[in-house]
Formats: C-alpha cells, structure tokens, sequence
C-alpha cells in the first residue's frame, strides 16, 4: 500500500479538526467578532476594493471609456514621472520636510509625556493637557487661518509689532526661507499635544516595582526616567517611528496645500499638492495614480525595511 494512500485520511481527518476548532472558536467569541466587523468591511471597502482602481496608473484612463475600454500604456505615465524636471524639486521638498518632522517633532511628544508623568499636582497636570490638547480638534483651516493673522504683512500681530519696534515688516506666509518653519511649527502646535497621549498609556503600565527598586539604589527622578521609563516605552517609540517612517512621502494635502503660493513653490511643492495640481486638476487622473502608486510603493518598502532592521536590533517592530 502507497504512503499517500494512508497520509490522505489523516490529513483529511486533521483539516476536519482544524476546522471545527475554528468554528467553535468563533461562536465562542461571536460578539468580539462582531464588534470587529464594521472595522473589517471599513478596510475591505474604502482600502483593498479601491487597489483594483490602480490599474489605470498603467492605461490612458477616460472616464467615458472605463478601465476596459481605456488604451493600455504600460509604464509611459511612470517614465514621464521620472524624466520630469520637477521630480527632484518634489522629493527634494518632501525629504527635507519628513527629516525636519523626525528631527524637531517626533521627539518632542516623548519628552512632553514624560514631563507631564512627572507632575505631582493633578490639576495642573490635566490643566496642561488640556491646553496642548486642543488644537488637534481644530482644521487646518484654522490653523492656517490663525497664522495668517499673526504672521500676514496687512496688520499681522508679529509684523506690527516688529514694525513698532522700529524694524521692517517680514513677508513669513511668501518667504521660502520662512515656509518650511512655518509648516513644522504648525504640526507641533497642532499635533503635539495629542501625540503624547500614546505615550502617557505606555508609561502608565510600567510596573511600579520597578521604580521603587530603582529608588531604593539611589536613582532620582532623572535617573528613574532614563532608566525605567524610557527602556519602558522604547516597543512604543519604535512601532511609531516605524510607521512614521512608512509615511516619508506622505506628509499630507490639505496643510501644505493652504500654504502654497506661487512665491514659495519651489520650496512648499510636494508628491501630495502635485497630485492634485498637475494631475487632478488638469484631468489627468492616470498620471496622477502613478504618482500615489509612487508614494505607496515607496512607503511600503520603508516599513519592511525599517521593521526588519528593527528585528535585527532586537526590537519587536510592528509585525
């Protein structure tokens, strides 16, 4: 008698268990399950049903025509993107843009959090919270709206006082020395104080033990937060730096987009506002999925990248 003749029915009788264990396992779990699925179909429509869409990124795309009318073109639209003059000014502006965000901003929150756990007094600590918290509720209409008032040379608040002092009037909102503090300065006040809230969780469930031991060898509160809190919350600060790195050219449309003017282009163009200005909104919706294809290749090959150089360091990564 063959081996595969009698391998068959126990793999068969295996894959029978297999599934009745996943089967029980889901009645048994029903109501956590259901409370994943508007999630699920969430991702399901609006994330992996629009992928087939990319597709027009290698045709001609018409609308009137749709996918499978529309002339097959290959990568014609990927050429034009790498050949084109502006394809070093964009990824020059968006590269300088993400290494000012990792720089200047994605440590600051680390270092909020851990100046806010170190506050005794309750009231001024949640008081402090609340004033860093809000300006994430706000658009970035509004931020930039408030920045023009401050900032704007027609009776700007920093203007008029610079002027009052004796000094000339400074055009920030279409210097292109100007854009780039702006624009970092902006995501630190908008973002800041909501970043930290990921940390404050972590730090929450280090173990006490482990400042109480530290305690009893002497260390003091810097000390204790070098060396507890911080190894504590180090799975943290690499998971996020890792999706932060994911996202180098995605820095985001609508906030650059309200900045940009004809004065600072050369500085505030990004992938994200030439999607919209050279493909969008001149019709040219196959170039334009190139360009987002670009940006999503790119940030996916980053975050394997860093997960894996993250795993050789001997940090857990995101998977």
């Amino acid at each position: 008698m063959k081996v595969s003749s009698i391998t068959a029915p126990a793999n068969l009788h295996l894959e029978k268990r297999k599934s009745a264990a996943v089967l029980t396992a889901v009645k048994k779990y029903k109501l956590l399950y259901l409370m994943i699925l508007p999630g699920l179909l969430y991702f399901i429509v609006f994330k992996y049903m629009p992928m087939g869409g990319l597709v027009i990124a290698f045709q001609d795309y018409q609308p009137f025509l749709g996918i499978t009318g529309s002339d097959w073109v290959g990568f014609k639209h990927f050429i034009r993107l790498f050949t084109e003059p502006t394809f070093m000014m964009l990824l020059r502006n968006t590269l300088i843009l993400f290494a000012m965000n990792i720089v200047l901003f994605f440590p600051l929150p680390i270092i909020v959090a851990l100046m806010l756990n170190e506050l005794r007094n309750r009231h001024l600590k949640n008081w402090i919270q609340t004033i860093v918290y809000i300006p994430h509720f706000m658009s970035w209409v509004i931020i930039v709206s408030i920045t023009y008032v401050f900032l704007t040379v027609d009776g700007g608040v920093i203007n008029e006082l610079i002027a009052s002092l004796g000094g000339k009037k400074i055009s920030f909102l279409t210097s292109p020395e100007w854009l780039r503090t702006i624009y970092i300065g902006q995501i630190i006040w908008k973002e800041l104080g909501w970043s930290t809230i990921i940390y404050l969780a972590a730090i929450t469930v280090v173990d006490p033990q482990l400042y109480e031991a530290a305690e009893m060898d002497g260390a003091a509160r810097l000390r204790k937060t070098w060396h507890v809190t911080l190894p504590a919350i180090r799975p943290v600060i690499i998971t996020l730096l890792i999706l932060k790195i994911g996202s180098t050219l995605d820095l985001g449309f609508e906030h650059m987009y309200l900045l940009l003017n004809s004065l600072n282009r050369e500085v505030a163009e990004i992938f994200d506002t030439y999607i919209y200005t050279a493909g969008l909104k001149n019709g040219q919706l196959s170039f334009s999925t190139t360009v987002g294809l670009f940006k999503g290749v790119v940030g996916l090959i980053l975050v394997m990248a860093s997960n894996r150089l993250a795993k050789k360091m001997g940090e857990d990564g995101v998977y």
